[in-house]
């Protein structure tokens, strides 16, 4: 792994503690194009680990916010899914820290980009309308309940979703179908056998909530659909943060 963890400079109340990540720079002397990394609902775990090396493997320099590090994990996840619902709080303020702190180094080339997975994904989505970011990859992100006023304004957005995941029946068709309505430039496919986290690698999560929640998700790595889903990912980015 040629991961680093670093701390990331924040304005939040030092009494919750350090805002922590982990910061991938691609192997050259750059500079290379940057991207804030999003991770699912069980936080910087060794799936998503996998995401920020195949990123920085090719030729992103990435930094995933542990949403979960200030204040402690159960009180962050509680604040990290109501900022999510409401559109605003301190896990937006963490994710704005991590793309400041990635524009701050040298390496780093042109505007920046988001992608997020599951919960991340939400945040991806909600993140493409806030003017920050050049482009966004939303990967089985839920859609907010007001997604015509999320996506006024809204960057690029590249989005991968799978059919056999029920949690989000018809989020894919809804996003083609409110990007086109906006003329935002996009790619979204619906792949029909895969499910929820088709992009891991590996299992993610406590294995009780794989079992009781596969059948409604869908869950499963599917080596196929991942590839064509991360080749769409890296030609979508390459061209829209070049």
């Amino acid at each position: 792994m040629t991961l680093t963890d670093v701390v990331i400079p924040q304005s939040g109340d030092p009494r919750d503690g350090d805002l922590r990540g982990l910061l991938g720079v691609p192997d050259g002397s750059g500079p290379f194009p940057a991207l804030v990394v999003l991770h699912e609902v069980f936080g910087v775990d060794d799936a998503m680990r996998d995401h920020l090396e195949r990123l920085r493997g090719l030729g992103y320099l990435v930094l995933m916010p542990d949403l979960f590090s200030r204040g402690g994990r159960r009180k962050c996840l509680v604040a990290t899914f109501r900022a999510l619902r409401e559109g605003s709080g301190a896990a937006f303020d963490d994710v704005a820290a991590a793309r400041a702190l990635l524009l701050s180094r040298p390496e780093a080339r042109g505007s920046v980009g988001v992608i997020g997975f599951c919960m991340g994904g939400g945040f991806a989505l909600l993140l493409a309308g806030s003017g920050d970011y050049g482009a966004a990859s939303v990967n089985y992100g839920m859609l907010p309940p007001d997604l015509d006023d999320a996506l006024d304004g809204a960057c690029p957005i590249v989005g991968s979703f799978g059919g056999r995941d029920r949690t989000l029946r018809g989020a894919a068709a809804r996003l083609e179908s409110a990007l086109v309505a906006r003329g935002i430039e996009h790619d979204v496919v619906e792949y029909p056998g895969a499910g929820h986290a088709f992009l891991n690698e590996r299992p993610a999560g406590p294995r009780l909530m794989r079992v009781l929640m596969g059948p409604a998700m869908g869950l499963g790595p599917r080596p196929v659909e991942a590839a064509d889903a991360w080749q769409r990912i890296d030609r979508f980015f390459q061209r829209q943060l070049a």
